[in-house]
């Protein structure tokens, strides 16, 4: 029987790798995302995917330089499965890793990992601070504006959305909705 890591696993692996609160924030988010969205396409394994989720920053902090390169070293010593392996490097692809997303797994997380990004910042920008309000007209209208979160690459995001042939506001709103499931967690309550 393989090995199958389970959510302690990664949640063990990645707080010994990274201990940076912002990038646990974001792994959580991730995470989240990942959870709702294998719900919401109806995925047989909807725990596979949020593991991938929460340890897809794996080797981020320790080595930026060779994201999505230590991560195959780090989780081959913890006897992670190949397909997972490869989903999380995946999610780089084109950026810091030459793996082609081809799993609708891969597609989603290729996708979500930088839009999860730019709705934090926008969240971050309401009064209420909160995610828990937040609107997809909110996010889109950010989007337009290159200089707002400005690390967050929306390239990727379009190119996710077209590769799994869903519509980008869709991909948006189901995404806030993910992210609203663990909005303490991540610090976007807010005060509302």
């Amino acid at each position: 029987m393989a090995y199958v890591p389970t959510r302690k696993d990664a949640w063990e692996l990645l707080n010994k790798y990274n201990k940076d609160k912002s990038l646990i924030r974001h792994a959580l988010a991730v995470e989240a995302v990942m959870r709702h969205f294998a719900e919401v396409l109806e995925e047989p394994d909807v725990e596979k995917w949020s593991i991938i989720g929460l340890a897809h920053d794996i080797d981020y902090e320790m080595y930026p330089d060779e994201h999505c390169q230590k991560a195959p070293e780090i989780l081959r010593e913890h006897n992670w499965p190949e397909d997972y392996i490869r989903a999380i490097v995946s999610h780089g692809w084109g950026i810091c890793s030459d793996v082609e997303p081809v799993e609708r797994m891969e597609k989603v997380l290729y996708t979500i990992d930088e839009l999860t990004g730019l709705i934090f910042a926008t969240a971050l920008m309401r009064p209420s601070k909160s995610i828990l309000d937040l609107k997809p007209k909110s996010v889109k209208k950010k989007w337009k504006q290159k200089s707002f979160a400005a690390g967050v690459n929306r390239e990727v995001v379009a190119k996710g959305a077209e590769m799994l042939d869903l519509d980008l506001n869709f991909i948006v709103a189901e995404t806030i909705k993910g992210m609203q499931q663990v909005a303490e967690e991540i610090g976007l309550k807010g005060d509302l």
